[in-house]
């Protein structure tokens, strides 16, 4: 097959040189973005002058005739293209005849995929932020549910204070609300036309760059033709902030993977989302989370591809960029991929409210409070502190917590305690005393899944 370029050249490219620059296996998925940026370039030229109106109007209308037949089906790509770009003009140039061969006029390949690839990753940012307002949607509920549910915190996976589920679930809430504010602010600044930068250095033609850029749903066109075509820090944001979406996601299924365990026992997963051993038939196992978690790595590594790819590249256009394509593509349908395995996974788990407060009660939680309790008789933080480290010393020693001591074991550490030290130890108490913005009393649950709803909305 001959090539759209091969004027310059005497030989044949070689086959192995062809399949290994091709591209096609791949970039068709842009087809639809592809075809569409070439009828609103089609209807420019006709705007402009460059072609007629007559010709810029059969060069829409055969454009508009392949992206059916693609759709339907009834069209398939040929392998031996080498890229969805000159498959395109090739079958129009077939359908339309040599009017087909116009539509380039003013446009290169270079600033053809990269307006392909923005408008594209614009559809599939909009689906991952679709996704994940589901996600918020869901904790939301989870979280009313589980508003005043008293569970162990921890830091250093170590149990430290008592805080509720509905607390617990909102912080993942307030990371992933962070995630759709990336992945918008990254769209927003991806949303320049390079269309019309040419090859780097913009055109001779009378061109209107204004008008493919409106037609096709830019905000403007970009200012820099050389920049035009060899820009893919848009690419880099959104895979940057996939990578931190797939952390956040990683990290909510480490804990899902741990509390489903015997050891914590805090939720029970369905048996639609995890699986059995080959071997020992009492397993079940959280398969769905590790495998979410393990993705992540992916994710990464798509970024650092692209990373990779770019950080030598003198302007404009080279042919490493290629390379973008598959990278930004594989981080994407992975992150689909997870939330829409992650999502039914939470929404059919089910928390165990009698397993996290039967834990709150193991582990000196409530010391504190404790601590909390003296300064309130009027010693200072550390001197409390430090009788309260002393007193739960001796619990361990004797095997009792700060419930079961009698007061007139308190009263051996400081003459300030009294019988309302029993009630300032109550879990329940120590959990709706955190009334502090932010914190983890069941009412400033109450007002966080307030606050995610109207983001929602």
């Amino acid at each position: 097959m001959a090539k759209m370029w091969a004027g310059r050249f005497s030989v044949q490219t070689d086959k192995l040189a062809d399949d290994f620059n091709s591209s096609i296996s791949f970039d068709s998925r842009m087809y639809s973005e592809d075809i569409r940026g070439s009828i609103a370039h089609a209807e420019m030229l006709g705007e402009t002058g460059i072609v007629t109106r007559e010709e810029a109007d059969a060069l829409k209308k055969g454009l508009e005739g392949i992206l059916g037949d693609l759709d339907s089906g009834e069209l398939k790509f040929d392998p031996e293209c080498e890229d969805v770009h000159m498959f395109v003009e090739q079958v129009l140039t077939e359908r339309i005849g040599d009017l087909g061969k116009k539509l380039h006029t003013a446009r290169s390949r270079n600033d053809q995929v990269a307006v392909d690839l923005r408008m594209y990753l614009r559809s599939e940012t909009d689906e991952v932020t679709k996704s994940l307002k589901k996600l918020l949607a869901l904790l939301a509920d989870k979280a009313q549910e589980g508003a005043d549910a008293i569970m162990p915190g921890y830091t250093h996976l170590q149990r430290a204070q008592p805080v509720t589920l509905g607390q617990h679930l909102m912080a993942y809430a307030m990371m992933f609300i962070r995630d759709v504010g990336r992945l918008e602010d990254a769209k927003r600044r991806m949303n320049v036309s390079p269309l019309g930068s040419c090859a780097l250095a913009g055109t001779t033609y009378p061109t209107d760059r204004n008008v493919t850029s409106r037609l096709l749903g830019f905000d403007a066109p970009c200012l820099n033709s050389m920049d035009g075509v060899s820009d893919r820090d848009f690419a880099l944001e959104l895979m940057s902030a996939l990578s931190i979406l797939m952390m956040h996601l990683s990290r909510f299924c480490e804990e899902i993977i741990l509390w489903s365990g015997v050891e914590f026992g805090f939720v029970e997963l369905s048996d639609a989302f995890t699986t059995g051993s080959s071997i020992m038939p009492q397993k079940k196992n959280p398969d769905m989370a590790e495998l979410i978690r393990g993705k992540t790595g992916r994710v990464y590594g798509d970024l650092v591809t692209l990373l990779t790819v770019m950080k030598g590249l003198p302007l404009a256009y080279n042919k490493d960029m290629q390379e973008d394509k598959e990278a930004v593509f594989d981080a994407f349908d992975t992150v689909k991929k997870c939330l829409g395995v992650f999502v039914p996974m939470l929404s059919e788990a089910r928390f165990r409210p009698e397993r996290m407060l039967a834990a709150v009660k193991d582990g000196f939680i409530n010391a504190t409070d404790l601590a909390d309790y003296l300064v309130g008789k009027g010693l200072p933080f550390r001197a409390a502190y430090k009788t309260v480290g002393q007193i739960v010393a001796r619990c361990i020693a004797d095997g009792k917590d700060l419930q079961s001591f009698s007061l007139d074991v308190y009263k051996e550490y400081s003459p300030l305690f009294d019988t309302d030290l029993y009630e300032a130890v109550d879990p329940a108490v120590c959990v709706k005393k955190r009334r502090s913005l932010g914190g983890t009393a069941p009412e400033n649950v109450l007002k966080q899944i307030e606050y995610v709803r109207s983001f929602l909305n």
